[in-house]
């Protein structure tokens, strides 16, 4: 049976990078907050007399500020505004960000991790406080379906790699490549 010495000596000697250096990869969330939200309910009191369903027009955009060498502001922007005929009945929108932690990654993966991950990581955060905003304002809570982040990152991939090949006068190279 090995002494203690040994055991510490095979756990952190062996990996240990010169002078407490880490070089090991890591990506995660440090923290997140929201940046910007506006509610606003331009037809009240009237609104709350219409028996006409509103129209739900839900947009999102994701956006990503390098704020240092290791970490990365991602922001999710969520735009919701519920119409009808008579005009809108709410507006939401809201700029939900968290400060992402990428340390020894590689750019493509860390990309991936910024626009499909990070994203998927905040949005039920995010999700919440729409729902908790509408409900506040006097309706019922709009509970937004799950959105499938990675999905939509392959997809975005996928379009800007058939335009470059469009603009370059090319086809693609491997056929079943692209489904």
């Amino acid at each position: 049976m090995a002494d203690e010495g040994d055991i510490l000596t095979d756990l952190n000697m062996n990996d240990a990078a010169p002078n407490g250096a880490d070089n090991q990869p890591s990506a995660g969330i440090i923290t997140q907050y929201v940046k910007d939200m506006s509610v606003e309910n331009p037809n009240a009191p009237d609104v709350y007399q219409w028996t006409e369903q509103p129209q739900i027009d839900l947009q999102f955009n994701i956006g990503a500020n390098k704020v240092s060498e290791e970490v990365t502001e991602v922001e999710l922007k969520i735009n919701l505004t519920a119409k009808t005929d008579k005009g809108n009945a709410y507006l939401v929108e809201l700029v939900y960000c968290g400060l992402v932690g990428l340390r020894n990654i590689p750019e493509e993966q860390g990309h991936a991790f910024l626009f499909a991950e990070a994203p998927r990581l905040l949005f039920p955060f995010a999700r919440s406080i729409i729902a908790d905003a509408t409900r506040d304002a006097g309706f019922p809570p709009m509970i937004m379906d799950p959105i499938d982040f990675n999905g939509l990152y392959v997809q975005q991939l996928q379009a800007k790699r058939q335009q470059e090949e469009a603009a370059a006068g090319g086809t693609p190279s491997a056929p079943g490549g692209n489904a």
